[in-house]
Order: C-alpha cells, then structure tokens, then sequence
C-alpha cells in the first residue's frame, strides 16, 4: 500500500519515518549502501517537493550538495533508479533537468529488516502503512549486518554462494535490496528452492526480478525449470 497523503496533518509523520527507515538501513548495510542512502537523504531533505510527490535537482548541483562530482552524480542516480529506490519521471536530456519520485514500496522493503531495530511502536506503525501480509519478526540478538560484496570471501565455482557473488558484483544495490535476506533450500531436477525473508520480498522478486535471478543462477547451477519458494 502506497502512502495516500504526502501533506497535511498526518504527513510529517509519513516524511519522518520514511528518512527514519532509509537511515536505519544504511547503517546496517554496506558501505556502499550507506553511501547512496545518506545522498539519497540529503536530497530529500533538501528538495524534496512532497505537495507534487517530486524531485527534481540539476546534476550540478547534487555534486555540490554531495561534494563530488557530476561523473558520481550520474553514477549514483544510475544506481538509486535501477535499485528502484526513485522512479524516473522525467529524463534530464538536452539541458533539462529530471525529475523524480520516491518509491515508498521499495524503500519499505529494503529496510523492513531493520524496523525492529528502532522499535516496536515503529515496527508495527511500518506495517501498518504498508500493508505487510506476513511478517518476519527480527531481534537485535540475531540480527546480523549484511557481508559486503568486496570483503566476501572466494566461493567455489558451481554453487549458490558463488551466483549470489556474481550478481552482488554485476547489481549492487538490487542485491542489497532484494537477494542479500533469499536462502537457497535445495536445487533438484531443474527445480530450484528458496526461502525469502517475507511474502513481500517473494512477491516482488517473482514479479519484478524473477529472470534476472534464474539466469545468474543458471549460469552457475545449470538449467532451471522453475524456481519454488518455501514459507
């Protein structure tokens, strides 16, 4: 369930919880993670239009907000699009600038892990509003910081471990928000099985990264017929 209203009285709310969210899950991600999500968050403090749901920033001026230059800039706007944390609503071609919005139900997923971590008042508030139909409760005890792409060790060729290797390399910022929680159960007769963190998770990656996995997989596993997931 996408928020309904970006202003009026309840919506200070909504803005702070969301900054919350990304805040809380870059500090329990990766480097590289923490890096787009605090840029990600200086722009949506900064100039974030909430009344038309809308970003809209000139790269010239990100790489002075940002302290780098227009190359990282297009770089990480690259990176904050195809890991669908922002929707390109207008191109920036031929001296326009473009324009873009956030997308709550992907924000919502690649933080869910970590709402329990600022608390349960804000672990059931984030359910609430986003409409979670099953839930995976995760304890501070057990929570485990995410491994970093670069710091992985060596897997072997031929294996799960190194596929998950592959495309953390080949998709950084979708292997955080998506791949990094799956499980690998058991791979028979062209049947792959796997555990996802939530039925969230499942749903969005059979309808939006199903193929993009398979074929990674394949490539290290060998042909697959179908990939079954496991509550």
């Amino acid at each position: 369930m996408e928020p309904q209203r970006l202003t009026g009285p309840e919506a200070g709310a909504l803005k702070y919880d969301v900054l919350t969210a990304l805040s809380v899950a870059g500090l329990n991600g990766s480097q590289t993670l923490q890096t787009s999500l605090m840029r990600l968050i200086a722009l949506i403090t900064a100039r974030y239009n909430w009344r038309t749901n809308e970003l809209s920033v000139g790269q010239r001026d990100m790489a002075r907000m940002w302290s780098v230059n227009e190359r990282t800039v297009k770089r990480e706007m690259k990176r904050l699009t195809q890991s669908n944390l922002l929707i390109c609503k207008r191109s920036g071609v031929r001296g326009r600038v473009g324009a873009y919005s956030l997308n709550f139900r992907q924000i919502a997923a690649l933080s869910e892990s970590s709402w329990s971590l600022v608390g349960p008042d804000f672990d059931h508030r984030m359910r609430q509003r986003y409409g979670e139909e099953e839930v995976k409760v995760v304890q501070l005890k057990t929570y485990v910081r995410p491994t970093e792409p670069d710091r992985m060790p060596s897997p072997t060729p031929g294996t799960w471990q190194n596929a998950m290797a592959n495309l953390a390399r080949e998709h950084p910022n979708l292997f955080e928000a998506w791949f990094t929680r799956l499980r690998f159960v058991r791979f028979e007769e062209g049947v792959l099985r796997l555990k996802a963190p939530s039925m969230f998770v499942q749903r969005y990656i059979e309808t939006h990264h199903i193929r993009l996995l398979a074929s990674v997989l394949e490539a290290e596993l060998g042909p697959i017929d179908q990939v079954q997931f496991e509550s």
